[in-house]
């Protein structure tokens, strides 16, 4: 089985303050862990790895939390503002060849 690479250290602060994140809308909500836990259908050490933000949690468990916490949405946020992907998409745009005249035999 092939070892994997760690992360970025940039990576792993992004993660980290996902984690920290989740866990200030988990109190702000007046959650425990166990009641997450539960509700999420994983075990607390899961969360509490979450909102440690550890890369080793499956992301599928990241979104029941976000879920639990009616946060799940915020997903589909990911990418929608994406400014330097349309601008390398529109670089690379193929430009379309006029079509032929067509020459009328009268």
């Amino acid at each position: 089985m092939a070892k994997s690479r760690p992360l970025y250290p940039s990576w792993q602060r992004l993660l980290a303050e996902l984690g920290e994140n989740i866990k200030l809308a988990r109190l702000r909500r007046r959650l425990s862990t166990e009641q997450v836990a539960e509700r999420a259908a994983i075990s607390r050490p899961t969360l509490s790895q979450i909102e440690k933000g550890e890369p080793s949690v499956a992301m599928g468990n990241y979104l029941k939390v976000l879920a639990v916490l009616g946060l799940e949405k915020d997903l589909a946020q990911v990418g929608r503002d994406d400014k330097l992907g349309r601008k390398l998409q529109d670089a690379e745009l193929p430009v379309r060849e006029r079509a032929p005249k067509h020459s009328s035999d009268t």
